[in-house]
């Protein structure tokens, strides 16, 4: 049958269409067997050509060929880069749209450009190029000029962000990662280099060693403050213990196994050490925190700014480049024309905001405090801490907080998890790197006190002489020459604009982690009153009763620095009585606490040690007075009421839920028995628990479950690496009691009054089962 002039025959098109793919399919497999044709190079220029314009290659197959024809030891490098330059901006288009397009997911038929360069050994034939000088001998090699690297290394970050498969695949590489390393020793170069690097380090599986870098300390003491900072964000990845993912992972049954299995320290530990034996980092990173963030430009809407532009700027990196522009686009206006108004003529001159160099600095020190962060969380933490202290960074950080970090109260946003990345805005993230660094530095640490001004380590040495009570130690050590200096200390700030928060603000939780790691460790009645006087408790009764709080993490927060601010103390529960001073008030606050006793718990424990220890006390007419008159000592008094806390901390939790989150609540319940215990009420107890069990016609159900989780107690607290001293310091009990308590309950002798196992009618009896199993 005769086909019209001008028309291809159906049959003609669907050949072609099936060669073109064919081509497509032949190079794939031979990519994947190694086997036959495996790179687009090997085709004919002419076959390409005539394919190109049917499958929308946009000539791209053909520049590569050119340029693998043009790449040998001894071209001209001049022709090679015209080729670069050329599919650059072919790839970068796809890019842009891929960033400014919220992320999607990247597919071969959203950004073709870059999958066809991919599929015809684009790819690998830059890194080829790039990687040549290392790999020939020859002496007088053509030398590869700066603009040219820095081209081949933008293709392939655009490559990178539109196609995972080729991050993946550069990840596995570790001998260009060790060149791209190399590369960042030039200035002209470092900042692509070191976007590059950022994004193969996030998809790679294992981490680096920094250790394998050539002259890893020579290269970062080479470093201006700018490349450090931005260096920050690749050492951020090398540093920070991968984030397992999986929830049974997050268990400590996993944890334990996982720590045995590799007894080694990690990686990131070992990088960590790395890092400290450079000379002069930890100080250079402690003057990028604390340096002053310049005035010269109009500050009054930066603020805006920031949330303006976080839509498409989402790290410093990019925010470098467009300042690398503008200062290369002021360069030339300066040598081309007088007209000083050039820059502001250009099209980046009016895309850039008037605050671009305070977001500059702001997005630096989020960088910057989240590697001090992980550094002061590390094996290394004593020597991170003097060196912090040495270095002035509390002070430092003092000086900047009215100024910069918390001048203005920002609009709320989600609340993330320690290691969750974070997509808030610049300022966002810099108030919680803040938050998280200062809560490290003052965690069970006597440097915490470094926090204070001089006047404010006056009235804490004042408030211990009114008690007639010595000053704690850590407060004589601390050298005055290293606080906070000014009218206010950095806690005394923080607790100010902590109490200004908006009612349903996320920051609450990171503030409030904060000031409880403050109070953390060995109870401080100087520590405490410090606190009350400037009105705490009352803001946490507020939030947690009158402000309508609903989160969870918030609330948590607040139990806990509740906890720690009246443990022990009189004068923080008759504060508390005042404010509570109604049945209602009193209600709405134990709804509160039973609502989610994993999150109460630690406030639970609190008021039991401190009724205990009341209770010891009533030949004191003050403590006397506190018992009749405080609602919350009065309803934990009645034993029926501790009963119904313990049968549910012992309910809530097994072996194989129990978390760094949870595990509280098995603690509370052995603080709850071993005070039963010193006054020999015990027995009752776990006689409280049978009858509890048949009532609810499940025998054997909480005391087994009991048996199991004192069991894995013993494996996990016992063992040589665990630091006890928290459990000592929290609750005032020699760590020698809370073995001996456990033991006694997981006694075998069934005529014990004391072990559990007497409790557990034989036919109910589960006692030996493997953890695995529980």
């Amino acid at each position: 049958m005769a086909t019209p002039a001008g028309l291809k025959s159906p049959r003609t098109f669907v050949s072609q269409k099936k060669r073109s793919k064919n081509i497509l399919t032949r190079i794939r497999q031979g990519q994947i067997t190694g086997h036959g044709m495996k790179r687009g190079t090997q085709i004919p220029e002419a076959l390409l050509l005539e394919r190109d314009k049917q499958a929308r290659w946009q000539g791209i197959p053909v520049l590569l060929l050119r340029l693998y024809e043009s790449s040998h030891p001894n071209s001209d490098m001049s022709q090679i880069h015209n080729v670069v330059k050329d599919m650059s901006s072919l790839l970068s288009m796809e890019a842009m749209s891929f960033v400014t397009e919220d992320r999607k997911t990247s597919q071969e038929s959203t950004f073709p450009n870059t999958y066809t360069f991919d599929l015809f050994g684009g790819v690998d034939l830059l890194v080829e190029i790039l990687m040549r000088p290392t790999l020939t001998t020859q002496k007088e090699a053509p030398k590869m000029s700066d603009d040219l690297v820095k081209d081949c290394l933008s293709v392939l970050y655009n490559c990178c962000i539109c196609t995972d498969g080729i991050t993946k695949s550069l990840a596995s590489r570790d001998d260009f990662i060790m060149f791209l390393f190399t590369l960042t020793s030039n200035k002209k170069t470092f900042l692509q280099t070191a976007t590059l690097i950022e994004d193969i380090l996030g998809v790679r599986k294992d981490m680096i060693q920094l250790e394998d870098i050539p002259n890893l300390g020579n290269l970062v003491q080479s470093f201006n403050q700018q490349q450090l900072a931005n260096f920050c964000r690749i050492l951020s990845v090398t540093i920070s213990e991968p984030d397992v993912g999986a929830d049974d992972k997050h268990t400590l049954l996993a944890r334990n196994a996982q720590q045995r299995a590799n007894a080694n320290p990690s990686r990131a530990e070992v990088n960590q050490v790395a890092l400290l034996n450079i000379p002069g980092f930890i100080e250079r990173l402690c003057k990028l925190a604390t340096r002053k963030v310049s005035e010269a430009t109009g500050t009054a809407t930066f603020l805006q700014d920031l949330e303006d532009w976080h839509a498409w700027l989402d790290n410093a990196l990019v925010l470098d480049a467009l300042m690398q522009m503008a200062t290369e686009e002021a360069e030339q206006s300066s040598t081309e024309s007088s007209d000083e108004s050039s820059l502001t003529a250009s099209p980046l001159g009016h895309r850039l905001p008037q605050s671009m160099k305070i977001v500059h600095e702001i997005m630096y020190k989020v960088e910057v405090l989240y590697v001090l962060c992980v550094m002061l969380m590390g094996r290394q933490r004593n020597q991170v801490h003097r060196m912090l202290a040495e270095f002035k960074l509390i002070p430092g950080l003092n000086n900047l907080f009215d100024k910069l970090i918390w001048r203005k109260h920002t609009s709320n946003h989600v609340l993330h998890a320690q290691n969750q990345n974070c997509d808030c805005s610049p300022e966002i993230s810099f108030k919680i790197q803040f938050l998280r660094l200062l809560q490290s530095f003052s965690d069970h640490h006597e440097n915490k006190y470094l926090l204070l001004n001089s006047q404010e380590l006056n009235e804490l040495s004042a408030i211990s002489l009114k008690a007639n009570i010595p000053e704690v130690e850590a407060l004589v050590n601390t050298d005055r020459n290293l606080v906070c200096d000014g009218k206010k200390g950095l806690l005394t700030r923080l607790i100010s604009v902590m109490k200004k928060e908006p009612a349903d603000s996320t920051f609450r939780f990171w503030q409030a982690r904060a000031v409880e790691s403050f109070l953390r460790g060995a109870t401080s009645y100087a520590d405490q009153v410090f606190l009350l006087k400037r009105g705490l408790l009352e803001h946490i009764l507020f939030c947690i009763i009158d402000s309508g709080c609903k989160s969870r993490d918030v609330l948590q927060s607040y139990f806990d620095l509740l906890g720690e601010l009246m443990k022990f103390n009189l004068d923080a529960f008759k504060r508390f009585n005042k404010y509570v001073n109604t049945e209602e008030k009193f209600q709405m606050f134990l709804n509160q606490i039973n609502s989610s006793l994993v999150d109460s718990n630690m406030l639970v424990r609190c008021i039991v040690l401190s009724l205990d220890r009341f209770e010891s006390q009533t030949d004191d007419m003050r403590v006397v007075e506190v018992l009749s008159e405080c609602l919350l000592l009065s309803y934990m008094a009645r034993v029926e009421n501790r009963l119904l806390f313990l049968f549910r901390l012992v309910n809530i939790i097994n072996v194989q839920t129990l978390t760094q989150e949870n595990v509280s609540c098995l603690n509370t319940s052995l603080v709850i028995l071993m005070l039963a215990r010193r006054r020999a009420k015990l027995p009752f107890y776990l006689g409280a628990f049978r009858e509890k069990e048949y009532a609810d016609k499940y025998p054997g159900f909480l005391l087994n479950n009991f048996h199991h989780l004192l069991r894995f107690w013993q494996h996990h607290y016992l063992n040589k690496d665990k630091d006890s001293t928290c459990l000592e310091n929290s609750s005032c009990i020699p760590f020698t009691y809370w073995k001996e308590t456990v033991s006694v309950l997981l006694a075998r002798d069934c005529s014990s009054p004391c072990a559990i196992a007497s409790y557990i009618d034989e036919a109910y009896l589960d006692l030996d089962r493997d953890f695995l199993e529980v």
